[in-house]
């Protein structure tokens, strides 16, 4: 059972438990152990976001590995998906993530990524978890020309922009095309501007002096008010805001309105199908994104399948099944034919392809997904009991879910983070839906307070 690792790695308050000096060291200990497995030189990249306690873990995840007879390639500041590109790419027996993405730069983490780009599964982390405890790594402590060395590789962000330009069409530009961009004062502060310039666009720039305290303040993927109000002072053709690592981005059309993962998801689905490039005509999404995305993929003869929470296990399943579109409503896409990880760069780059191929405004490309009204309301609970054995609650949740019947869907979860019960309904009737959630809160607050 996995304690430090979350469904993104370790989070947590910087130089507070688990996000420590000392606990970053027994990490990159930890994790060297793991993808120790041969007689060769291995190496291990290391990349993080513009937080000011990015330079410390950093250090201290390097200090670690090395410790461990691997050697460490430092990217610095560098989108998660590049850092994912350059681990795969430079053959290094994994990758480390020093972010806490969306979050504020009080903030850290760590994620880790497999040789190959992935994020690790849960057996992986369960496994450097129990390491952490163990006395087990003492015996491979190497001494003298064994331990390892710590390398920088200066052109990491140029591989990843040639990378990130060839993902679109070559004989496609972005002339006359006029981008507003939030980057959050996050990792993608240079490689945004870079991509979006050089293929032609005119860019209009925000987020892009990063402090190391300012990362997501007030800006990004969370506020894309700011972004929309680019787009209209400034006549932008679309805006798109990424989140501090550029894992995620959100998308303002040219009226200023948001437009979200799920409707970017059915936007390139529907592009992909019609070029029958769509793999099982299938998009992978979570539970959490909207029913009408469902209703529109059946719509344009294709189908939706439906993960837990997590754009990990998104992708857990598009690999499984040989899909290659999925993502979140929150903004995480994954092409799982350029990358293997969310890219909000690369999202932004087919969004704005299929906008010049069918020579439409976004605002037209969003009408393909009509948004259900959705009411999510959180309940507080002492303890996370098992709710389905709770006849009261059971029999609640069944009789709306009739009343709803097709036009309509209830989901229930628990936050993997906080004492909370997460009650989700959608339908066709905004105040019929708000009722029945207000029901099912009150009736949860009776049996699990």
């Amino acid at each position: 059972m996995r304690k430090l690792f979350g469904t993104d790695g370790i989070r947590g308050v910087a130089n507070v438990y688990p996000m420590t000096v000392e606990m970053a060291v027994q990490i990159g200990r930890g994790a060297a152990y793991v993808f120790k497995n041969g007689k060769k030189r291995h190496k291990i990249v290391i990349g993080k976001d513009t937080r000011l306690s990015g330079y410390m873990i950093e250090n201290a995840i390097a200090a670690g590995i090395c410790s461990m007879g691997l050697d460490v390639l430092l990217v610095g500041p560098l989108p998660t998906p590049g850092i994912a590109f350059i681990t795969s790419s430079m053959r290094a027996d994994a990758g480390v993530v020093i972010s806490a993405s969306h979050n504020p730069f009080q903030d850290n983490g760590i994620k880790l990524f497999s040789r190959y780009g992935f994020k690790l599964p849960d057996s992986v982390e369960e496994k450097i978890e129990q390491l952490l405890s163990s006395k087990s790594i003492d015996s491979l402590r190497p001494t003298a020309e064994e331990v390892g060395k710590a390398y920088r590789i200066d052109d990491a962000m140029g591989r990843y922009i040639v990378f990130l330009k060839n993902t679109f069409p070559i004989k496609q530009t972005l002339d006359g095309l006029k981008i507003a961009i939030d980057c959050a004062n996050g990792s993608a502060y240079k490689v945004a501007p870079a991509v979006f310039s050089e293929l032609g666009a005119e860019v209009i720039l925000t987020g892009i002096s990063p402090d190391g305290e300012n990362i997501n303040s007030g800006c990004g993927a969370l506020h894309p008010e700011l972004v929309s109000s680019m787009v209209l002072e400034h006549g932008a053709d679309i805006g798109l805001a990424l989140d501090g690592d550029a894992d995620r981005v959100i998308f303002a059309d040219e009226n200023g309105a948001v437009v979200d993962g799920d409707r970017i998801m059915a936007i390139c689905a529907k592009s992909m199908i019609e070029e029958d490039r769509l793999n099982e005509r299938t998009l992978v999404a979570t539970v959490m994104s909207n029913l009408g995305l469902e209703v529109a993929m059946q719509k344009m003869g294709g189908r939706l399948v439906r993960t837990d929470v997590g754009d990990r296990y998104v992708v857990e399943k598009m690999t499984e099944k040989g899909y290659n579109l999925g993502g979140e409503q929150s903004g995480h896409i994954i092409f799982l034919d350029y990358n293997t990880t969310g890219d909000g760069i690369l999202s932004a780059l087919q969004l704005v392809s299929v906008m010049k191929k069918k020579d439409k405004r976004l605002s037209e490309l969003a009408s393909v997904m009509d948004v259900y009204p959705q009411i999510l309301l959180n309940v507080e609970v002492k303890e996370k009991k098992d709710f389905t054995q709770v006849p009261e609650l059971v029999s609640k949740i069944k009789k709306i879910e009739k009343e709803l019947g097709d036009s309509g869907r209830v989901l229930i979860r628990y936050s993997g983070t906080e004492p909370l019960v997460r009650i989700m309904l959608e339908g066709t009737d905004q105040d019929k839906i708000k009722g029945f959630a207000e029901e099912l809160a009150e009736e949860f607050g009776k049996r699990l307070v």
